[in-house]
C-alpha cells in the first residue's frame, strides 16, 4: 500500500536517496541560518528588539543543518550535491519572495518593511516546514535512528511559527494589517508552485534512485499535482491567517541543545 509512512520509508532505508534526502534538507537549512543571521545584524534600530529572536530563529536553523549531516555521517555517508530544481530556498528567491540575498550581503540597515517582508516569509515556510515535521513526527517519533531528531526539530518549527503569528500580529496593531496581508499572499501563491515544482523534482531523482515503476511515478506525481489544486483552490489561505499563539515568545530563550548521534 503506498502512503506517506511506506514512501518515506523507502527512501530511508536506501542509502543513497536518503543522503540526497538529508542534503536537501541540510542546505535549506543552513541557508536560513546564514539569511536570519544578516537579517538579526542589519535589523532597524525601531526593531531591535527583535534581533535576538531572529538570531534564536538562525541558530535553530544551522542546528537543524549539523543534525541532517550527523544523521549522514552516522551512516557513513557523505552529503552529495543538491540539484537546483529541488532547492527550495534559491527558487523562491528567483521569485522575489523574501529578501534578496545581495540585499543581505550589503552592510545596509533593513526598513520596517523590509522586516514585514522577512516575517510574512517565514510565517509561510515555516507554515510548510512545521506540517511536514509534523508528520515525519506522527511516523517516525520513535524511529531508533531519526526520532530524536524528528521529535526536536518539529518542536522547533512549531516554536518558529508561533514567533511570525506573534510578531506579525505586534506590527499588524501598530498600523501595517494591509502591507502585512499583501505580503503574506504574495509569498503564499508562490510558495504553492515552487512546493509543487520542488516535490515534482525531488520525487523524479528518488523515482529513479529506487527504481519505481512508471505507474508509481505517475500516481506520485498526480498527488503532488493535486495538493497544488487544492492549496490554489483555497489551501493557501491556512498559510495568511494570524492568530495569536498559545506559546507566548517561542523564541524568547537559547536553542535546545541538539542531541548527540553516536
Amino acid at each position: 500500500m503506498l502512503s506517506a509512512k511506506s514512501l518515506f520509508q523507502e527512501i530511508v532505508d536506501n542509502d543513497e536517496s536518503f543522503a540526497l534526502f538529508c542534503s536537501i534538507a541540510a542546505g535549506g537549512e543552513s541557508q536560513g541560518g546564514w539569511e536570519n543571521a544578516r537579517i538579526a545584524a542589519l535589523v532597524p534600530d525601531t526593531e531591535r528588539g527583535l534581533a535576538p529572536k531572529i538570531t534564536r530563529h538562525g541558530a535553530d536553523e544551522d542546528k537543524h543543518g549539523r543534525i541532517f549531516n550527523a544523521l549522514m555521517k552516522k551512516r557513513g555517508l557523505r552529503p552529495v550535491p543538491v540539484p537546483p530544481e529541488t532547492d527550495y530556498t534559491m527558487l523562491l528567491e528567483r521569485r522575489g519572495i523574501g529578501l534578496a540575498h545581495d540585499r543581505l550581503r550589503r552592510d545596509e540597515p533593513l526598513t520596517v518593511q523590509d522586516v514585514l517582508v522577512y516575517l510574512a516569509h517565514s510565517r509561510v515556510t515555516e507554515q510548510r516546514a512545521s506540517e511536514q515535521m509534523d508528520l515525519l513526527r506522527k511516523h517516525f517519533a520513535d524511529h531508533p535512528d531519526l526520532g530524536r531528531a524528528v521529535r526536536m526539530i518539529s518542536a522547533d518549527e512549531d516554536n518558529h511559527l508561533a514567533y511570525c503569528h506573534e510578531e506579525l500580529l505586534r506590527l499588524a496593531r501598530a498600523g501595517h494589517g494591509s502591507a502585512i496581508q499583501r505580503a503574506l499572499r504574495e509569498c503564499a501563491l508562490a510558495e504553492i508552485r515552487v512546493h509543487r515544482d520542488v516535490s515534482l523534482a525531488v520525487m523524479a531523482r528518488m523515482g529513479r534512485i529506487l527504481g519505481w515503476s512508471r505507474p508509481k511515478a505517475a500516481l506520485l506525481a498526480a498527488g503532488i499535482h493535486a495538493v497544488y489544486a487544492y492549496e490554489r483552490l483555497g489551501g493557501w489561505r491556512r498559510m495568511v491567517s494570524l492568530r495569536m499563539p498559545e506559546r507566548r515568545n517561542a523564541l524568547g530563550g537559547p536553542p535546545s541543545p541538539e542531541p548527540e548521534f553516536a
